[in-house]
């Protein structure tokens, strides 16, 4: 029954870094907070890239992925909220004195005043390779993420594909590998232009309009690849240790459709409080869209204080409408002279 449930103040569904943001920032404004992820680890999409350097982060120099993780999840855990790993929410029923209940696909119940979505694009999935009998060599030289940069050092890469994870695995690899190939069906990436600029005026070997259409192999691994041409249908076969593909990811948002949300374009619409069309739901991070909207990590941390602030003052109305600075919140004092006294 909801009436033995715990209740929160705030729910956080998605621990990607605009819900471990949201969670800290709710910790500034005293609220009782929940974190839900169905992973079984918070990070959210950076998770796909721990290796993948991240320069656009305010005060913080490039770092990476991994790193950036660690530090959000130990922020986020400040004020010690719950955090629930593994489960999906699949239903949410607003009750008739206006709280949430939350249940998960295990079976698990919340019981929330407000939600605030952080999910991201959904449940990730990469976009598998497109060549029959590709799967044998998954578990060998055919990768669809680079958890590892040494793994590919001395080596002979082709990558595969034309955005943003194609472009950065490229530049991050042409220092420490034999050789890189970059094959893109078009001729322009969809890369930041710093770094594709910076790719192609490496020793990066870029082909354009050329795709991945064959995989030579002796069973276990594979050796060769075939690349045509997408014009003159020419093909060039090369010699590779390594292939990478990045060829994007389906998203998949699950029962979150079902809610009666308004979504359009796969993306959640706000308003700029962060609000949606169900009085005590907000959103934040890459699943939303607004007039403001920065797609950028830096962003969601924005939208994430935004949507927090709409709760507490869905709560009470009276509260102040943003968080005293940390300089000057209360509830940093005592953790600041555990942290002088260490200095």
């Amino acid at each position: 029954m909801t009436s033995e449930l715990e209740i929160f103040d705030v729910t956080i569904i998605g621990g990607g870094p605009a819900g471990m943001y949201t969670a800290f920032y709710s910790g500034m404004r005293d609220l009782k907070t929940k974190l839900i992820d169905y992973g079984s680890e918070l990070g959210g999409r950076i998770l796909i890239y721990p290796e993948k350097i991240i320069w656009d982060v305010g005060g913080i120099t490039p770092i990476k992925g991994e790193k950036l993780i660690s530090q959000l999840d130990a922020q986020a855990r400040t004020f010690d909220p719950t955090v629930c790993l593994n489960q999906q929410i699949t239903k949410l029923h607003k009750q008739a004195d206006g709280n949430f209940l939350l249940t998960a696909a295990t079976g698990e119940t919340h019981l929330t005043r407000t939600v605030i979505l952080t999910v991201g694009y959904g449940i990730l999935t990469m976009q598998k390779l497109d060549i029959e009998g590709s799967d044998r060599y998954e578990v060998t030289n055919l990768h669809y993420t680079v958890q590892e940069l040494e793994m590919f050092r001395g080596k002979r890469v082709l990558i595969s594909g034309g955005g943003n994870s194609a472009v950065d695995w490229a530049n991050e690899l042409e220092p420490i590998a034999a050789s890189v190939v970059v094959v893109h069906r078009r001729d322009k990436f969809g890369g930041h232009e710093m770094n594709v600029h910076k790719m192609k005026q490496s020793s990066v070997d870029v082909r354009t309009p050329y795709a991945l259409t064959q995989l030579h192999g002796n069973g276990t691994s594979i050796d060769q690849v075939t690349v045509t041409h997408m014009e003159t249908e020419e093909t060039v076969r090369l010699d590779v240790d390594h292939v990478i593909i990045n060829h994007g990811m389906r998203c998949d948002y699950g029962p979150i459709l079902e809610w009666g949300l308004h979504i359009k374009d796969d993306v959640l619409v706000v308003n700029e409080k962060m609000e949606t069309n169900i009085p005590g739901i907000f959103a934040a991070g890459d699943f939303v869209s607004h007039a403001s909207k920065v797609r950028l990590i830096a962003g969601t941390f924005v939208d994430g204080a935004l949507a927090l602030n709409s709760a507490k003052l869905y709560i009470d109305p009276e509260a102040p409408k943003v968080a005293y600075v940390s300089s000057h919140n209360e509830r940093f004092v005592e953790k600041n002279k555990g942290i002088e006294s260490g200095l």
